[in-house]
Formats: C-alpha cells, sequence, structure tokens
C-alpha cells in the first residue's frame, strides 16, 4: 500500500508540475488555473463511478484531492 501512495504522490506532483509550467505561459495564469480548477471539479462532479452503492465518499475525497493539488502552486512573484 505505501509503494502504492507514493506512486499517487508522485503523479500528484507530475501534474502540478505540469499545469503550472502550461499555466506560467498563458498571459493570465491566475484565471487559467481557476478555470482549470473550475473544469476538473466539474468532471470529478459528474464522471459515473460504477461498482459501489454510495459514490458520495469517493467523489468527496477526489474533490479534496483536485482541491489539494491546486493549493500547491503559489501565485507569481512580484519579482
Amino acid at each position: 500500500m505505501d509503494e502504492l501512495n507514493g506512486k499517487l504522490i508522485a503523479c500528484q506532483i507530475l501534474i502540478t508540475g505540469l499545469i503550472a509550467r502550461v499555466a506560467n505561459e498563458q498571459r493570465d495564469p491566475l484565471r487559467f488555473l481557476t478555470d482549470f480548477r473550475d473544469e476538473i471539479k466539474a468532471v470529478v462532479t459528474g464522471v459515473n463511478i460504477a461498482g459501489m452503492e454510495s459514490t458520495d465518499r469517493v467523489r468527496a475525497v477526489a474533490l479534496k484531492t483536485v482541491d489539494e493539488l491546486f493549493s500547491l502552486m503559489k501565485p507569481p512573484s512580484s519579482d
């Protein structure tokens, strides 16, 4: 289980870096990140999760993970 958690953390770091790289190339990076976060949340909210009676917990964890990923990104420095 620790190996799986490590791989998931590595994927989250990779995705965070990729999103930040794309955002830095945009004219308005903060607006891009906000719009992208909203789109990802809409996908998580609307995705069909099969094989479970109650998907509320899975969906809540997924939304929390999205919030955590985007909370790692800081606005550009003023330097």
